[in-house]
């Protein structure tokens, strides 16, 4: 690599292969017959919802899971976030359940009780499964509840109360469900666990083996993962039933995402980070961005110096409230914001398409996050340019990267907002400034995008913002002045106080 470039030579590049179980079933894309829903055997009314919405010929993790999944058999689906694995379990779930009015639902042993429950690691990730299941299933009438937290308990069990055929949660909420009760898995025919891995690398899988555990044994389960680390293949032994290990992944499909986005990386000054930043983000060609942080506060504090600065921009972290987080999410994907600025832990398996540009604003843990943040652009087969800056604490972090993926880049190249090579890297107009030009912030903006009423709970933004939360801004809160009595001590009159003179214990002026 010159000295005056950032870009990375990627002919030489390479994923360490990861010591997993051979698949039962493996093919690459181009080696699955392409056919339909219905000659894959699923019913009408999932195929007309499913065409509906433009969707004709499954993925292939689809075309290679329902045959097996839709005869009733434990499957373990290995496949990359972003290749369309959600209707592979969202189909069998749906032809799996019966709802109301439907033929043999009076005949179930608890009509109303939960048939089938989906577990996601993340909030955002529950989100988006359950859309998927209700967007396919809109021509059924089939309940689907989503229990997650960081919105109020009420409005999920009253939900459930009333009956669900399909529920979509997160592990600490559905834990919190079964203790007091209100949830009953005692009926549950089909259950999936989407992203495994992630719940190992969470510390979710304690909890998921004592939810699992509350369902009938002779359920049909289904486990999704992108990776097959031990403690992810030991559970699946322990819970599943000579399942069925499907591949729908080319080997070289990680090394594939390493060649063909454009990397490139720069020793940044702290100071000047934001300075660089900006300038990336005005590069010709440039559509939706993502700009990764290691800090929830680091996401914050980038984020407000965009928006500042005359981006449309939204954060996601894990100190805003669900509303907030999931408000960031829709205006992202409607184009109504064209840069979401997250941490890892936030963004974990959120698929959106026409992301452009990756920027690490901070240099990734290791390779395997690395890899998995600049997958996050050129989806769908087409091209995307992943930066990163590594600070010079950050240079033993980079070396474990660049030596890994054989990168061939031990020194990234000292870089400011007035380096010649950003501008020549990039594409980037050498007369931008460090703000957007008002004729082209055409975006509408996160304001545009309503924040939808969750009645949140332990939101940390909804409290410092006054919300439902906020100390002194609901009842009962010390700013109303109220006293011990709880009346409020301003509304009471005041009495003029009157003077005695006296002498001996006797009003001054009696006689003794």
């Amino acid at each position: 690599m010159s000295s005056h470039t950032g870009k990375i030579d990627t002919d030489e590049a390479v994923v360490p292969e990861l010591n997993e179980p051979a698949a039962d079933i493996a093919a690459a894309p181009d080696e699955i017959e392409q056919k339909s829903f219905a000659d894959y055997g699923v019913s009408e009314p999932i195929v007309d919802a499913l065409d509906a919405k433009g969707i004709t010929y499954p993925f292939p993790i689809q075309a290679l899971t329902l045959p097996i999944a839709l005869s009733g058999q434990d499957i373990i689906g290995q496949a990359k976030t972003g290749t369309g694995k959600t209707l592979g379990f969202g189909i069998p779930m749906i032809e799996a359940v019966v709802g109301p009015g439907e033929e043999g639902f009076d005949q179930l042993r608890a009509p109303g009780a939960p048939q089938a429950l989906a577990i996601a690691p993340t909030r955002e990730l529950a989100v988006q499964v359950a859309g998927d299941i209700v967007a396919a299933s809109v021509n059924r009438n089939v309940r689907i509840v989503e229990v997650y937290g960081g919105r109020a308990y009420e409005p999920q069990v009253e939900a459930l109360k009333k009956g669900a055929e399909i529920v979509v949660g997160t592990p600490g909420r559905l834990i919190d469900l079964l203790k007091q009760r209100i949830l009953d898995l005692s009926h549950v025919k089909v259950l999936v666990l989407d992203e495994a891995d992630e719940m190992l690398d969470l510390g979710f899988l304690e909890d998921v083996e004592t939810i699992m555990s509350a369902t009938p044994a002779s359920r049909h389960t289904m486990l999704f993962s992108a990776t097959m680390p031990g403690p992810v293949v030991a559970m699946a032994r322990r819970f599943m039933t000579r399942p069925t290990h499907i591949r729908a992944q080319d080997p070289t499909d990680d090394n594939q995402t390493v060649k063909d986005t454009t990397q490139v990386v720069y020793r940044a000054h702290q100071l000047n980070k934001i300075e660089v930043l900006v300038r990336i983000l005005q590069a010709r060609d440039r559509e939706l961005a993502i700009v990764f942080t290691r800090t929830k506060r680091q996401a914050a504090r980038v984020a407000e110096d965009l928006e500042e600065r005359g981006f449309a921009t939204g954060a996601l972290h894990g100190d805003l409230g669900q509303g907030a987080r999931e408000r960031a999410l829709r205006a992202f994907r409607s184009g109504k914001i064209d840069i979401l600025v997250a941490t890892d832990v936030a963004a974990r398996g959120i698929d959106v398409d026409n992301v452009t540009h990756v920027v690490n604003y901070q240099c990734p843990e290791d390779d395997k996050t690395y890899v998995h943040r600049i997958g996050r652009t050129g989806r769908a087969g087409q091209k995307g340019t992943a930066v990163t800056f590594v600070d010079w604490e950050d240079m033993p972090r980079w070396s474990v990267i660049n030596n890994a993926l054989n990168l061939g880049t031990p020194e990234p190249v000292e870089t400011y907002h007035t380096s010649e090579h950003l501008y020549e890297d990039l594409g980037i107009d050498p007369s931008v400034t460090g703000r957007l030009p008002r004729a082209q912030r055409t975006r509408a903006g996160l304001e545009a995008e309503e924040v939808e009423d969750l009645g949140e709970t332990g939101g940390k933004s909804s409290r410092s913002r006054g919300g439902s939360g906020s100390r002194g801004g609901g009842r009962g809160g010390r700013s109303e002045g109220r006293g011990r009595s709880g009346s409020s001590s301003s509304d009471r009159p005041r009495r003029p106080r009157q003077r005695k003179r006296t002498k001996n214990g006797k009003p001054h002026g009696e006689a003794s």
